[in-house]
């Protein structure tokens, strides 16, 4: 019988996962508060995860010129910001900068701009990029 690390346990679920973000609670069943939170900010070191708010992390790959850690999703920050906000349950849109670029205006968004619906105070950040928050009054 062989017996796992929770690091280990928690890279294997990580490798296996098809998400791009975790919440610190996907991995609460593994371990303690504490002993989750120290092997997160381990693999995090190691280049396997970055953070991008509190609890929230996504999963990373070395950029081929600095050899930092970036976010490994397909569409970068972008999508893990959009992928964080549905695993929070929030309830989001497309901002109106982005819906016009949809409809066929040639002016491209800046940054990364939702509208929210009801209360959301996080923050979603990692680097220079910043997710931006349109409030939709309800």
């Amino acid at each position: 019988m062989t017996t796992q690390t929770l690091e280990s346990r928690i890279r294997d679920k990580i490798r296996k996962s098809r998400r791009m973000v975790f919440l610190r609670d996907d991995f609460a069943a593994l371990g303690g508060y504490d002993q989750v939170g120290r092997v997160l900010r381990q693999l995090e070191a190691q280049g396997r995860l970055v953070r991008i708010g509190k609890g929230l992390y996504a999963k990373a790959r070395p950029n081929r010129i600095t050899g930092k850690p970036m976010i490994a999703a397909p569409g970068g920050f972008d999508q893990a910001a959009k992928e964080a906000l549905n695993r929070l349950g929030v309830q989001w849109e497309p901002a109106s900068a982005e819906k016009a670029y949809q409809a066929g205006r040639t002016q491209i968004p800046a940054r990364v701009m939702v509208r929210v619906k009801g209360p959301f105070h996080r923050q979603i950040a990692y680097g220079k990029y910043r997710l931006g928050i349109e409030r939709v009054s309800a």
